[in-house]
């Protein structure tokens, strides 16, 4: 080989590695560069978990009075509105002691109808008394001037004041009867009697004994874990099945206490859920840091003041309220697994809410609803039971 050719080779082999120095000098740059934005613009002000579960509420569907299940509407997975029937219980009992109480307040309102007639009927007799002692006395006068004039006896004298004596009685007597009959229904009506009231309440708690056997859904959402079977005997508060609004769920993200040093309420968050995997995002925000630890609130709680002690990083739950659009457009089920990132750039978020609710975080209206009827049942027993009285029973 010629000294020419032994150069060239030489120069060949030395562009060769310079040009792959020169790539790998670039990639070691880009790398440097991609890890530098990946640091300030998500490791710095960024924590993340994946102990992070679906919750939400689990309404249970218990029963307020003791039945035997006729039927059974709804079962698990099934969705259902607010107010739907979910479980009916068989409701003879509950027939017989409504008749019965409808029939006790239409015999109470004839009693009371009663007590206002003899009071009418007291003041005739008082009236009919004062006419039989303006007589007597007139009688009595009359005899007066008659003995003066010698033209009667002392005898019949006597025997006119003993009548007038006597009327007066008759009169004080009918007045006491008079107060006696008004001190029964004093500042009453015939709606508004003790006796009537009384029995209005018991006609109104059996009404809603009658609605109580018929178990309707508090929210709407989707039935879980129901345990109840037809022919099944239960009792008041045990729990037959379960309320899930879907709508309504939440994450809780179990940090670790050191992440927690930066993170305030209301500070946005990306979630993904390993049911949809990485492509699904849920943009979400800090509703509330936990104000306790797991551990503390356990049965049976850690004791550190021990002799073997070794410390153990906390975690303490922290609630992410989802974007209710994207939890409509990808459903979720209590207990998933979920990812959570919090964006913890901005610090000026309060650690620890400042004011207390407004109001009702979750409320329902199906139980005051059934009430509705049973006033127009009480006016309609009073308005044919209380025949002289137009008065007809207003709840107030």
């Amino acid at each position: 080989m010629s000294h020419t050719q032994s150069e060239k080779k030489v120069s060949t082999h030395s562009g060769q590695r310079k040009k792959s120095l020169m790539i790998f000098a670039a990639a070691l740059i880009v790398a440097g560069v991609g890890s530098a934005y990946w640091y300030f613009n998500y490791g710095v002000g960024t924590e993340s978990t994946d102990d992070a579960y679906v919750n939400g509420n689990l309404v249970q569907i218990t029963p307020e009075i003791a039945g035997t299940v006729t039927s059974i509407t709804a079962d698990d997975g099934d969705y259902v509105q607010q107010g739907q029937e979910l479980v009916h219980f068989d409701s003879s009992d509950a027939d017989i002691a409504f008749d019965n109480a409808e029939a006790n307040l239409a015999h109470v309102v004839r009693q009371v109808r009663t007590l206002f007639n003899n009071v009418e009927q007291a003041k005739a007799v008082v009236a009919e008394q004062k006419i039989a002692l303006r007589k007597a006395e007139a009688d009595l006068a009359r005899r007066k001037n008659m003995v003066k004039a010698g033209g009667l006896s002392q005898e019949e004298l006597s025997h006119a004041q003993d009548m007038a004596n006597s009327a007066e009685k008759s009169l004080a007597v009918a007045e006491q009867q008079l107060k006696s009959q008004e001190s029964l229904i004093n500042n009453t009506t015939v709606s508004t009697h003790p006796l009537v009231k009384t029995a209005i309440g018991q006609l109104r708690q059996a009404y809603l004994s009658k609605q109580r056997t018929s178990l309707v859904a508090p929210v709407s959402g989707y039935i879980a874990r129901r345990n109840v079977q037809v022919g099944q005997r239960v009792t008041p508060g045990s729990a037959l099945m379960a309320v899930v609004p879907l709508d309504q769920v939440w994450v809780d993200a179990n940090f670790k206490e050191t992440q927690l040093t930066t993170m305030r309420i209301d500070q946005p968050a990306i979630v993904t859920a390993d049911l949809y995997g990485d492509k699904v995002k849920y943009h979400a925000k800090v509703e509330s840091l936990g104000i306790g630890t797991g551990s503390a609130f356990s049965l049976l709680p850690a004791q550190n003041a021990t002799g073997n002690w070794i410390k153990v990083v906390q975690r303490l739950p922290v609630r992410i309220q989802l974007d209710a659009n994207d939890l409509k457009a990808h459903p979720l089920r209590v207990g998933l697994s979920m990812v959570v990132d919090v964006d913890t750039h901005d610090t000026s978020g309060q650690l620890l809410a400042q004011a207390a609710p407004s109001k009702p975080r979750y409320q329902t209206d199906v139980y005051t609803r059934q009430m509705d009827g049973a006033d127009t049942i009480i006016n309609q027993i009073i308005a044919a039971n209380d025949v002289p009285s137009s008065t007809l029973y207003v709840k107030q």
